[in-house]
């Protein structure tokens, strides 16, 4: 995944430093994610939302409203409708359009609050997104309140919000906005929610034209500050994206039989994106080790190919003869083991790799039927591949 940082500047002049993140190869399609996650320091969040997207062929264009509390660490950024507009602008210029717009808590109200001027947008999904600046506003010091305009404080981070932004983003404006939009919307809310109440999404879901989807991250708090909940919130938005906003021709041709990619996730020192035909799957290292655990190891991966097969050849024999195999389940574990200790094994110096299975048959199989295909399961062909000699040749690509 490549990513670098842009430089954003609105039509009021505001400046806000964007994060870009693509694909591996062509993108099949735009995103523009802004939110407001860094209010409580690091949140898991942002990355999470724009990997699940990236994953699956977006580019993604994404920028965080919040700044750091220490004075002269950045100046303050200035939430605002015209941030969305120009990174949704500089997306077209470069990219294919931002057909979809992700919006974070205030981030997903100014990203409602631009559809009108974003035709090409063909999707909006908001996390933890209040309908209407009258969430912000309440918590405003009093004086700020009176003024229309001022700073939130929570912590590690602020947000600095103005008047015309406040007003951009009133309820009269969002609702002739949504009213207005052919597109689909995705409300992902968290109930326990301490900054936007559950009403929020429900009432977004009424505004839309067109039936929209509402997923409750139970659990989760605003910011998304479990790794647990960002990452059930990506997959809700990745799944809901490629399929709202993906055309079944623009979308990625599988690749031949037989072939995989692999490539670096960019998340993590060992998150690896892969694609296998048609689908998409990730690889990692548990934490224990450096890792995000963010997907199933190396040797995970081989293991379960290994029980994956041997389910699936013991169905087509038992299909082929006609016995009542009802279902099968396949517990595997791999291990490392000294040669010594094997008895079956022709080495017997150093370490080896061990690879356990236990196989449970359930029906009413005979004994002779279960004893036939418990051997059956040493002659599925990742079995037998992984008991051969097996060739691998490395390529250097120019």
């Amino acid at each position: 995944m490549g990513t670098r940082d842009v430089a954003l500047r609105g039509a009021d002049g505001t400046e806000v430093t964007a994060r870009l993140d693509l694909p591996p190869g062509r993108p099949v399609a735009s995103a523009a994610l802004a939110g407001c996650f860094a209010c409580l320091g690091p949140s898991p969040g942002p990355s999470r939302l724009a990997h699940a997207l990236v994953a699956r062929g977006f580019a993604v264009l994404l920028l965080d409203f919040t700044s750091p509390r220490a004075d002269g660490a950045r100046p303050d950024t200035v939430p605002s409708v015209d941030a969305v507009v120009a990174a949704a602008a500089w997306l077209r210029e470069r990219y294919p359009p931002a057909r979809l717009l992700v919006g974070h808590s205030l981030g997903g109200t100014a990203a409602a609050a631009a559809l009108p001027r974003l035709p090409e947008v063909a999707a909006l999904a908001l996390v933890n997104a209040p309908l209407g600046a009258a969430p912000a506003r309440e918590r405003l010091p009093s004086a700020a309140r009176e003024a229309g305009e001022g700073t939130l404080d929570f912590g590690p981070g602020r947000l600095r919000l103005t008047r015309r932004f406040l007003e951009d983003i009133g309820e009269v404006k969002l609702r002739q906005a949504l009213g207005a939009f052919p597109g689909a919307v995705l409300a992902l809310q968290a109930p326990e929610d301490r900054y936007v109440a559950l009403e929020h999404a429900r009432r977004w879901s009424a505004l839309a034209r067109r039936p929209a989807s509402v997923m409750f991250l139970e659990g989760a708090d605003h910011f998304l500050s479990h790794d647990a909940d960002a990452g059930f919130a990506a997959e809700v938005l990745g799944a809901w994206a490629t399929r709202q906003v993906t055309p079944v021709r623009e979308r990625e041709a599988p690749l031949p039989p037989g072939v995989v990619e692999v490539h670096e996730a960019g998340e993590g020192r060992f998150a690896q994106d892969i694609r296998v035909g048609a689908h998409r799957l990730r690889a990692d290292e548990p934490m224990s080790v450096g890792g995000e655990d963010t997907g199933p190891t190396p040797y995970g991966l081989l293991t379960a190919a290994l029980g994956a097969c041997t389910a699936m050849t013991l169905r087509l024999y038992a299909a082929r003869k006609g016995w009542p195999l009802e279902h099968v389940h396949v517990r595997l574990s791999h291990q490392k083991v000294h040669a010594k200790a094997c008895e079956e094994c022709e080495t017997k110096d150093g370490r080896m790799d061990q690879l356990r299975r236990t196989v449970r048959l359930e029906g009413p199989l005979t004994e002779a039927q279960r004893e036939r295909l418990v051997a059956i399961a040493d002659r599925c062909p990742v079995h037998r591949t992984l008991a051969s000699e097996v060739d691998v040749h490395t390529d250097v690509e120019q």
